[in-house]
């Protein structure tokens, strides 16, 4: 008797968590998604724009590969002050500010005539942006615990998808027949529609989101209580590894382990943001709306895939493998693109698996760090990783810029791509706890 009331108070509890975490999340979730969405559309549009852009202003693919990565030496920079200051005055307040200047810095793009201008721009765009994805990783510690987090974070991935569905649907339109109204090129009215949303978003921001659930006023004080106690339930327990202070986590060997593997993972996913438009021409398409439009497709499965792969990852409470099995798999997809069928279906087939796997791979990646991170240093632990890892983001669109200007292919660096990502599988499964 005693067991059967125990099992229905268990199941009781678990229904009530269940409702809990449904309500926070429809709450918070919707939102920052809209937000996330915007923000990466603004980050990778560049690859939609350079169809025209490097035709109108004279810009080779080296140009344009290094405009690609100025975006990421502000990004790196500003990333861990940006994160330390969302933990000091709350996300409310941090999350406005970066929308707001982004949103500003992406509109100016439609005045770039030389390619000063483009660096400087896409310089200061990273500055302003930095913060946003550590920040929202870091938030959402504060409403999820670690068993919840793979799945939560799988909807932010899927915005990186959704943007590039957004991206081909809308940039190609807008470039081709928004072209020449009021003098301006198609590309000056892409980043002019597509910069706005993020300026309304940031006032959006300032009167929507609250710092932490003890402040949500739509959540009752027995509810406060609870989530606040699951969610401690997440933060790290192994003290040799729970970093209570920044020098801890300089001096956390972990936390390079994870930088290591998000540069690896992060070199692969960018080639895609920023290269996958150009691919798909160099399929045999060479419409520029009909270009725009096919990016769609692996955009699309990626974004289904990887959130099913993520629910799995939760539900089986098993992270390595799913890691190791999403990275070697999309390596191998990677470099099976140097085949170079002749068949555009097959072509565009091995794009979407790649793209599937390799988004997948980003949110299992994020649900495993906050679990040896916690305390005073959890915000610039993870932003420490995420800049670190970041930098791939200023070497691979450089790198591949320059081996395409010098090759006139890509093959070489989509090896170099397969190969780090079979090795960030490796390494996740060789420094990571199986039971953790």
């Amino acid at each position: 008797m005693q067991d059967a009331l125990r099992s229905d108070e268990i199941y009781s509890a678990s229904t009530d968590d269940r409702q809990l975490f449904a309500k926070v999340a429809w709450r918070i979730i919707p939102f920052l998604f809209l937000c996330y969405v915007v923000s990466f559309l603004d980050r990778i549009n560049i690859g939609f724009a350079q169809l025209q852009m490097k035709h109108d202003l004279g810009f080779s693919d080296a140009m344009y590969g290094l405009g690609a990565a100025i975006f990421y030496i502000g990004y790196v920079l500003c990333e861990v002050p940006s994160n330390v200051l969302l933990a000091k005055f709350g996300a409310r307040k941090t999350f406005t500010r970066i929308m707001l200047l982004w949103g500003l810095a992406s509109v100016g793009m439609m005045f770039v005539s030389k390619p000063t201008h483009f660096y400087v721009l896409r310089f200061m765009l990273g500055v302003f942006e930095a913060g946003f994805f550590p920040g929202i990783v870091l938030y959402l510690t504060y409403w999820f615990p670690a068993n919840r987090r793979a799945a939560v974070m799988s909807v932010f991935f899927a915005g990186v998808a959704v943007a590039g569905v957004l991206g081909g649907l809308v940039s190609g339109w807008i470039m081709r027949d928004m072209s020449g109204v009021m003098g301006l090129f198609g590309w000056q009215w892409m980043f002019a529609l597509e910069g706005a949303p993020a300026v309304l978003l940031a006032f959006v921001a300032l009167f929507y989101l609250v710092d932490r659930p003890q402040d949500a006023p739509w959540l009752s004080d027995d509810e406060k209580t609870r989530l606040i106690a699951l969610c401690a339930q997440g933060h790290a327990k192994d003290k040799s590894h729970d970093a209570r202070s920044f020098a801890a986590a300089l001096t956390n060997p972990r936390v390079y382990l994870f930088a290591f593997i998000y540069f690896s993972l992060t070199c692969a996913s960018l080639t895609l943001n920023f290269w996958m438009p150009l691919m798909i021409r160099d399929f045999g398409i060479k419409d520029v709306v009909q270009v725009s439009l096919y990016t769609v497709i692996p955009n699309a499965i990626g974004a289904i895939g990887l959130v099913l792969i993520a629910r799995r990852s939760d539900r089986l409470g098993e992270r390595r493998k799913h890691f190791a099995f999403c990275t070697i798999g999309g390596g191998i997809a990677l470099a099976a693109l140097t085949l170079h069928l002749s068949s555009f279906a097959a072509m565009l087939a091995i794009l979407s698996t790649a793209a599937v796997l390799i988004f997948a791979a980003l949110p299992i990646f994020w649900a495993v760090p906050p679990s040896y991170l916690s305390g005073n240093a959890a915000a610039a632990g993870i932003a420490l990783i995420s800049s670190i890892g970041i930098t791939s983001g200023i070497v691979s669109p450089w790198v591949i810029g320059q081996i395409r200007t010098s090759t006139g292919s890509m093959d070489l660096a989509v090896y170099l791509l397969a190969g780090l990502l079979v090795m960030s599988g490796v390494a996740l499964m060789a420094g990571v706890k199986a039971n953790k």
